[in-house]
Formats: C-alpha cells, sequence, structure tokens
C-alpha cells in the first residue's frame, strides 16, 4: 500500500496520503517520475497531507516538494521527521 507520494527522486520530501500514521511506523512511498518504490520509518506521527522527511535536511537547507523549493529548514530534520510549521519557514519574510 502506498502511504506518501514523491514527485522525483531528488524531492527532500513526500506528501502522506493515509491517515492514522504513528510513530515508528514503516511506510511505503512511490516517487511517481521513476515509478519506484521507497520504504521509510517514521519518527513521529504524520497526518494526512503533511509532509515527511525521505532524506536528512539541515538547518537552512533548501526543502523540495514535487520539483519546487517550498521554503527552509529552520532545524535539522531526519529521514523520518514529520515537516510543518513547526520546522520550515517559507524563504519570503
Amino acid at each position: 500500500m502506498i502511504q506518501f507520494i514523491v514527485h522525483d527522486e531528488n524531492d527532500s520530501v513526500g506528501v502522506v496520503t493515509v491517515e492514522g500514521l504513528k510513530t515508528n511506523d514503516t511506510l511505503t512511498g512511490w516517487i511517481m517520475d521513476q515509478d519506484k518504490l521507497i520504504d521509510i520509518k517514521i519518527n513521529q506521527d504524520i497526518p494526512i497531507g503533511h509532509k515527511v522527511a525521505i532524506r536528512e535536511l539541515k538547518k537552512d537547507s533548501t526543502v523540495i516538494k514535487y520539483g519546487t523549493d517550498i521554503g527552509r529548514a529552520i532545524s535539522d530534520i531526519s529521514a523520518g521527521d514529520h515537516l510543518h510549521v513547526h520546522n520550515v519557514k517559507t524563504k519570503r519574510w
């Protein structure tokens, strides 16, 4: 079962597509452009529609979703971490 999607393997996050994901669950994601599957263990509960890091991001790194720069990490983020307003900010302000 696919639980998150990633546009391209160069993205740093995937988007969760199912409900009920809990800390330490191992998720299967689909990388659309390459049509391949990846697995990742999550470090926190992640709600549907939110992002999961598929690789480590250092503080001030650019976060890429669907091939687009969506902001910067405001703290170090580990693979499997939940990404949202608590650890990613826009570069606009």
